[in-house]
C-alpha cells in the first residue's frame, strides 16, 4: 500500500501552501490559547495515505488494544494511552521513511494513478493519524472498550454465558452509534472557532515539539530518541523486580511493618486497603494506574485532586469510621468495594439470582440487606454530589460564556481554520446516518433475537438512544468550552434500576447504550477538533476512527474471551494465590454497581427499602455548593481565589476510588508534583525536552515486560516462595487491613474484638 493521492485536494496552489502572510485579522481564532499554540498554515501538498501510516496506525491500534484489554484484569491496571505511541512512533516513521524505496509504481485497476511506498519525509499528518489510531486502540483514553465489561461480568462473576456473537454486537453497535451522533454534530461543536476543545492543544503542542528540529545551542545534549531507548530498557529492566522477584515493591507500608498484629495500625497504614499513610511504591504501575501518567497532568490538577482527596480520605472517612461508626461502619473493612452481609460476611450474590437472570425475591428477604462498605457508600454520596455540582457549577460560572460561544459560533465568520479545512472534501452527512441507523437496527436485533445474552427489551435500546442524543450537544459544548465533562452513568443506572428492577445485565446495557455512547461521541468530536486544528483531510480522519474502532473492539473483545477461558479463577480473589495480579478490580466495582442498580435496585439500596436513603440529600448538597461559592465571588470580588474553588473536581476527586487505592493517589500526586512543579519550575529545558519522552519509556518499558514475564513465567505458574514474593502471602503484609473492629464481628482471619 503506497501514497493515495486522492485526500490531496484537486488543485495545490501557492494560496494555499502559504497560507499566512495572507490571514485577514477577522480570521485569527478568537481564542488566545488557540492562536498561541495551533499553526494558522497548511501544506496541503503532504501525503497522508502512506504505507507508513497504514503499518504503523494499524499495528499501534493492535498493540494497544491487546495491551490494554491484558492490562485490564490486572490488580494495578496501566492504561498505555496515545501519547506513548505519539512518542515512540516518530523515531520508527522516520526510520522508516530513510530505508524504504522511494521507487513509484502503478496497481493494475487505479488509472494513471501512482503510488510509493515512501513518498518523502515522515510529516506531521502523517504522525497525527497514526496516534488517531492509537487513540481507539486505548479506547480513547479508557483503556478497553466500556461494553467489554458485561461480558466480564456475565461469564466472570454471574458465572452465566453470553455468545461471542452477541459480545461482539454489543460491542460494535455502543461504539459506532456515538460515531454517529458525532457525525450529526460536527457542524456545531467542532468547525466553529469558539468550540476551541482545550484538551487538544496539549497533543498539538507536544507534535509541535516532537516535530521541531533539535536544538544545538553548543551543549551536549543526549538525543530524544536515544533517551526514548535508555528509559524504556530501564523501565522494562526495573519491572522484574516488583513484577515478580520482590512483589512487595508494589506497596511498601511502613504501619504495617512496624505494627504486624495491630487493625487499627494496619487499616491506617496500608496503602491497598487502608488510608495509606506512610506507603510508598516503588512500582510504576502502581504509580499510573487508574489515574493515568501523572507526568502529563498539569499541576493545577494534581493540586485539585490531591486537595479532594485530601478532604476525603484524611477528614471524612477518620470521622466517619472511628468517630460517628456511620452505617455501621466498624462492622465492615474501612476500605473496600464488596458486598456484605449485616453480620460483615461477603454477600453470596450467586444464591439471590434466579434462573431467568433476575432477582430471586424470596431468597434475598432470607440473607437480608446488601450493606457496603461506608467508603463505598459515600463515594456513591460523592458522586451524587459531583453530578449536581457540575450542573450548578457550569450553569453559574460558565453558563453566560457557553450561551455566548454558542450564539456567536452560529453566525460568526469562519476562522482561518475552517476555511483551510475546505480545501478538503468533506464527509457526506449520508455516511453518518448510514451508521447511526445501521447500529440502531443492529442493537434492536441484539435486543430482539438474542435477548437472552442481554436481556434489555427493544425500548430500552431506544430509550437509551434518545436519552444520549439529548445529552450530546450539551455535554460536547461544555467539553469544548470548558474542559469539564459531566459523566452521566448514575443518572442512566437510577433510571433503568427504577424502571426494571431485578435485572442487572438490562441496567448494564442500558446504561453502556445512554451514557457510553454519548461518552464515545464526546471523544469522537475531540478527534475530529484535532484533525480540524491539524488540517487532516475529513475522509482520512473518518476512516482511521471508523477501522480503529472496530478493530479494537474485536481485539479487545478476543482478548478478553481469550484469559476469561485460560486464567483459573480470574476475577475471583478469594479463589485465587494471595499475590494474583488477576484481581480484575474495574471489573468488580462494575459487577457490584450491576448488583446495586441493577439486581437489588435502587430502591432497595438508595430508597425506602435500603439503608443509604440520607445519601440522595447529597443531590442536593452537590446542587447547592457553587451556589454558595458563586455569592461569595460575587459578595467579594477582589478575592480571586473564590472562584478557583472548583466543587465538581474536589467532590470527584477520588471518583476512581475504588477500585483505585489510597497508594495510586498519594504516588500519583508525588510523582507529578516532583516532576511538573520542581522540575518544570527549575529544570524548565529539562522538562520541555524530555519529560514527555520519558512517560512513554516508562510506560512502554513495564507493558512489555509485564506480557513477558507472563507469556515466560505466568502461563506455566511459576512463582518463588519467600517473604517478598510468594502466592501464599499478600504482598504489602498488611493483612489485617480489611478486618471489622465491631465487637461481636466474627471474620475468618481477623482477630475477634
Amino acid at each position: 500500500m503506497g501514497t493515495v493521492v486522492t485526500e490531496a485536494p484537486a488543485k495545490v496552489d501557492e494560496k494555499v501552501l502559504k497560507e499566512e502572510p495572507l490571514i485577514d485579522e477577522s480570521e485569527l481564532s478568537p481564542i488566545e490559547q488557540v492562536r498561541l499554540t495551533v499553526p494558522n498554515t497548511d501544506d496541503a501538498s503532504l501525503p497522508v495515505w502512506t504505507f507508513r501510516m497504514w503499518f504503523l496506525g494499524l499495528f499501534s491500534c493492535l498493540l494497544l488494544s491487546f495491551l490494554n484489554q491484558f492490562f485490564g484484569y490486572r490488580a494495578q491496571p496501566l492504561v498505555i494511552t496515545q501519547i506513548t505511541v505519539q512518542v515512540a512512533t516518530l523515531p520508527i516513521g522516520r526510520f522508516m521513511a530513510s530505508v524504504l524505496p522511494t521507487t513509484k509504481f502503478r496497481i493494475p485497476g487505479s488509472g494513471s494513478r501512482e503510488f510509493s511506498l515512501n513518498p518523502g519525509p515522515f510529516n506531521m499528518k502523517e504522525h497525527v493519524l497514526i496516534t488517531i489510531f492509537a487513540n481507539a486502540g486505548s479506547a480513547f483514553g479508557n483503556g478497553t472498550v466500556y461494553a467489554v465489561g458485561i461480558v466480564n461480568i456475565i461469564k466472570a462473576f454471574y458465572e452465566r454465558s453470553i455468545s461471542f456473537l452477541s459480545s461482539w454486537l454489543l460491542i460494535i453497535t455502543t461504539q459506532v452509534m456515538g460515531y454517529g451522533w458525532a457525525g450529526l454534530l460536527r457542524k456545531y461543536v467542532v468547525e466553529p472557532a469558539h468550540m476551541w476543545w482545550p484538551s487538544t492543544l496539549v497533543q498539538i503542542s507536544l507534535f509541535r515539539t516532537l516535530h521541531e528540529d533539535e536544538e544545538n545551542d553548543g551543549k551536549r545534549r543526549i538525543s530524544r530518541v536515544k533517551f526514548f531507548v535508555i528509559a524504556l530498557v530501564c523501565s522494562f529492566c526495573w519491572y522484574v523486580f516488583p513484577g515478580y522477584l520482590f512483589q512487595t515493591l508494589q506497596s511498601i507500608s511502613l504501619l504495617c511493618l512496624a505494627f504486624p498484629h495491630s487493625v487499627t495500625a494496619q487499616q491506617m497504614g496500608s496503602g491497598l486497603n487502608g488510608l495509606g499513610i506512610g506507603a510508598f511504591t516503588l512500582d510504576w504501575t502502581t504509580v499510573a494506574s487508574f489515574l493515568f501518567s501523572p507526568l502529563v497532568s498539569p499541576f493545577f490538577a494534581i493540586v485539585n485532586v490531591f486537595m479532594g482527596y485530601a478532604l476525603i480520605i484524611y477528614l471524612v472517612m477518620p470521622v466517619s469510621y472511628w468517630g460517628l461508626n456511620l452505617y455501621s461502619a466498624k462492622t465492615f473493612p474501612i476500605y473496600s468495594s464488596d458486598l456484605f452481609t449485616s453480620q460483615g460476611q461477603l454477600y453470596n450474590i450467586s444464591l439471590i439470582v434466579n434462573e431467568k437472570f433476575e432477582l430471586d425475591l424470596p431468597e434475598y428477604e432470607k440473607l437480608g440487606r446488601v450493606h457496603l462498605s461506608t467508603f463505598f457508600a459515600l463515594t456513591y454520596g460523592f458522586g451524587f454530589a459531583t453530578i449536581a455540582s457540575t450542573v450548578s457549577h457550569v450553569a453559574l460560572f460558565y453558563g453566560r460564556e457557553i450561551y455566548s460561544k454558542y450564539k456567536a459560533s452560529s453566525r460568526e465568520k469562519a476562522d482561518v481554520h475552517t476555511r483551510l479545512m475546505r480545501n478538503y472534501k468533506d464527509i457526506p452527512s449520508r455516511w453518518f446516518y448510514l451508521l447511526l441507523a445501521g447500529s440502531i437496527l443492529a442493537g434492536l436485533a441484539l435486543c430482539i433475537f438474542l435477548k437472552k445474552d442481554v436481556q434489555m427489551p427493544w425500548w430500552g435500546l431506544i430509550f437509551a438512544a434518545a436519552l444520549a442524543f439529548f445529552f450530546t450537544l450539551p455535554i460536547s459544548i461544555i467539553t469544548a468550552t470548558t474542559n469539564q465533562t459531566p459523566g452521566l452513568n448514575i443518572i442512566t443506572e437510577y433510571i433503568m434500576g427504577a424502571i426494571l428492577p431485578g435485572e442487572p445485565i438490562t441496567n448494564v446495557c442500558f446504561k453502556t447504550y445512554g451514557y457510553m455512547s454519548m461518552a464515545q461521541a464526546v471523544a469522537f468530536l475531540s478527534d475530529f477538533k484535532l484533525g480540524h486544528y491539524m488540517k487532516i483531510p475529513p475522509r482520512s480522519m473518518f476512516l482511521v476512527q471508523f477501522i480503529g474502532t472496530i478493530l479494537a473492539g474485536t481485539v479487545n473483545l478476543g482478548v478478553a474471551w481469550w484469559l476469561l477461558d485460560s486464567v483459573d479463577n480470574i476475577c475471583h480473589k478469594n479463589l485465587l494465590p494471595a499475590n494474583s495480579p488477576w484481581t480484575c478490580p474495574g471489573d468488580k466495582v462494575f459487577f457490584d454497581a450491576s448488583v446495586i442498580w441493577g439486581l437489588v435496585g435502587p430502591k432497595r439500596i438508595f430508597g425506602s427499602l435500603g439503608e443509604y436513603s440520607s445519601l440522595n440529600w447529597f443531590f442536593l448538597g452537590g446542587l447547592l455548593g457553587p451556589v454558595i461559592v458563586w455569592l461569595l465571588h460575587r459578595a467579594f470580588p477582589s478575592q480571586t481565589w473564590i472562584p478557583l474553588i472548583n466543587l465538581p473536581v474536589l467532590l470527584g476527586a477520588t471518583g476512581n476510588m475504588p477500585p483505585a487505592s489510597p497508594l495510586n493517589y498519594t504516588s500519583w500526586i508525588l510523582v507529578g508534583t516532583i516532576f511538573n512543579f520542581f522540575v518544570f519550575r527549575y529544570r524548565k529545558q529539562w522538562w520541555k525536552r524530555y519529560n514527555y519522552i520519558l512517560s512513554a519509556a516508562l510506560d512502554a518499558g513495564v507493558a512489555f515486560m509485564t506480557v513477558l514475564l507472563f507469556f515466560a513465567l505466568g502461563v506455566e505458574d511459576k512463582s518463588l516462595n519467600w517473604w517478598g514474593a510468594s502466592p501464599h502471602v499478600v504482598p504489602e503484609h498488611c493483612d489485617l487491613a480489611s478486618c471489622p473492629t465491631a465487637k461481636g464481628i466474627s471474620v475468618e482471619g481477623c482477630p475477634a474484638f
